[in-house]
This record gives C-alpha cells, structure tokens and sequence, in this order.
C-alpha cells in the first residue's frame, strides 16, 4: 500500500517530533536558514507571476500565483529544512505523547525561528533589495502585500494565523502520509495553494515580504512586531491544536509503537 493509515500517520508524527527535539543547534539553525530561504523563494515567484498578470483577472489571477507558491514547502520538506509551522504540530504530538519535555520543545522552536528569520531576510535583502526582485516594477506588489498583513489588527492577523497554520500542518501531515515523492507533492501542494489563495498570514513568509517591503523604505520593523507576535500566536494554534491535539486525540499512537531513530 501507498499510503500510511491516518493512525500511522499519527505515529509517524510522533517520532519526528522526537527526532527533531534532538537535533543540535547547529543544525537547527542551518536547517532553519534553509527552509526560510526555501519559504522566501516560493513567495518570490509568486510575487513574479502575479505581477505579470493583467488586474482584470481579479482572483483568477491570485489563484495562479497561490499554485507556484507551495514549491517552498515542498523543497524545505523532501530537500530537507527547519519550518518552525511544521515544528508548531510536530513536537507538540511528541510532547502529548511524552516523548520529549516542553523545554526540548521551546528550545527546537527558538532556534528554528532564528534560523527561518535569518534565511527568509537573507533573501529579502540579496534577491529582493540588492538586485531589485521586490522592487522596482514589482515594489507596487510588494507593498501592497506587506502593508496588508502590518495593517491588520491584533485578533484579524492571530484568527488569520490560526487559518494558516491548520492547512500548512495538514500539508505536512499528508507528506507522511504518502510513501513516495509524487504523493508527497501532491499532498503537500493543494492546502498550502489554500492558504495562500485565501490570503491567510504565515510568519516564516511574512518574515520575507514584510522585511522587503522595509529594506525599501516603505515599513519599519516596529510597525512590524505587533504582526509578529500575532501570527506567531496563532500559528502556533493552528499546528499545535487544530491539527496535532485533535489527530493526537483521535487516534492516540502508542508510544511503543513508535520506532524512534536515536
């Protein structure tokens, strides 16, 4: 069979979890600067495609851009990389299991945040400011984009959070589910297309199109903060509760069952 079981998948969860409540800081942070970079790209070439597009095609052409931007996820995934919303479902199903201590948890998440920080600005600043990808033609989209998820208040941003994460985290929970590449894709592309279509924030890709959007001169990172805080709350909801607590719930994986690579 293909296909994990949804109760496999539960299990499967739980040991990554484990896995990555392990990893040493290093490594948190080179993987963390990894999938930030890989995050940045995806909404790069969304910006790139939707730009092009004639105004008339309204959400028609939002749909186009929503259907490139998933190529971030899918090489942080089978590439390799630290999502700190992956992690948010992640070491949460590990912690309700058990398996790890909410220390281990908080301190995977730190380091993954700084590291997705890092990697996501890197690109804002090299492609999109020094090279002009954000600015330019483009600084119109950039703006307009960026503005409206720091304009938002704080409970609009949190509840959009929450949104975001429940269908990134359900990108990640059917990548387990398949048992090879193509189902992998497939299963990871449609809930993040989601996400982005619907316009919900995602604070590891707001990491890139807000810090562009200061890089030229059009925001501060003070106006920025508040949004941080919010969409980092709510995300943090969306994984951990949405998706890890209710499948945890749902199908409480043994722990012996669990073949945790050490």
């Amino acid at each position: 069979m293909s296909l994990h079981t949804p109760k496999e998948i539960a299990a499967l969860a739980v040991q990554a979890g484990v896995v990555k409540s392990r990893s040493s800081v290093s490594s948190l942070l080179i993987l963390g600067f990894m999938a930030g970079a890989f995050i940045a790209f995806g909404f790069l070439l969304y910006i790139h495609v939707i730009n092009q597009l004639p105004a008339d095609w309204g959400s028609f052409g939002v749909l186009l851009g929503a259907a490139v931007f998933p190529v971030g996820i899918i090489m942080t995934i089978l590439a390799g990389g630290e999502l700190l919303t992956g992690n948010m479902m992640l070491l949460p199903v590990a912690w309700f299991a058990r398996k790890i201590s909410a220390l281990s948890l908080l301190r995977n998440w730190f380091w993954v945040t700084i590291g997705n920080f890092i990697g996501s600005v890197a690109i804002a600043w090299l492609f999109g400011h020094m090279i002009g990808m954000t600015e330019g033609d483009y600084l119109k989209k950039t703006i307009a984009i960026a503005s409206a998820k720091v304009n938002a208040d704080f409970m609009h941003a949190f509840i959009s959070g929450i949104g975001c994460n429940w269908l990134v985290c359900l990108a990640t929970w059917l990548a387990f589910a398949s048992k090879d590449v193509v189902g992998k894709i497939f299963g990871m592309w449609f809930p993040v297309m989601a996400f982005v279509a619907i316009g919900f924030q995602h604070v590891v890709a707001n990491m890139f199109i807000v810090p562009a959007a200061i890089f030229a001169g059009y925001l501060s990172w003070a106006e920025y903060l508040p949004n941080f805080v919010a969409v980092f709350l709510g995300n943090t909801v969306g994984g951990a509760v949405f998706v890890g607590l209710a499948y945890y719930i749902a199908y409480r994986p043994r722990t012996e069952e669990v073949a945790v690579s050490r």
